[in-house]
């Protein structure tokens, strides 16, 4: 069964659109490396936060992903743009459109 993982984050305010062109552009990579989704979203109802929305291959996938150098580049930058605020769930991906 497919790995996913849902989770947000807060931005210090008025850094959320720089955190998300961070995300979005770290993009691109991840097919390659497991992941069959991947969305960054902005909160509808707080102009701060976040979710980031992803399935991957296996958990093993997404772990390793973590350390390809953009990767690391990318939390780098987004880092100092939050405010250690974090929610996380990790899901079984059962099926669904777009997977």
């Amino acid at each position: 069964m497919r790995y996913g993982y849902i989770g947000s984050m807060k931005a210090k305010p008025g850094h959320r659109a720089e955190v998300v062109a961070v995300l979005v552009a770290g993009a691109e990579g991840l097919r390659k490396a497991g992941c069959h989704l991947y969305v960054v979203t902005e909160s509808a109802t707080d102009a701060d936060t976040v979710w980031v929305s992803e399935v991957w291959e296996s958990k093993e996938h997404h772990d390793t992903s973590l350390q390809l150098p953009e990767a690391k580049e990318a939390i780098s930058k987004v880092m100092p743009l939050l405010t250690g605020e974090f929610t996380g769930q990790e899901t079984h991906v059962a099926g669904g459109l777009g997977i």
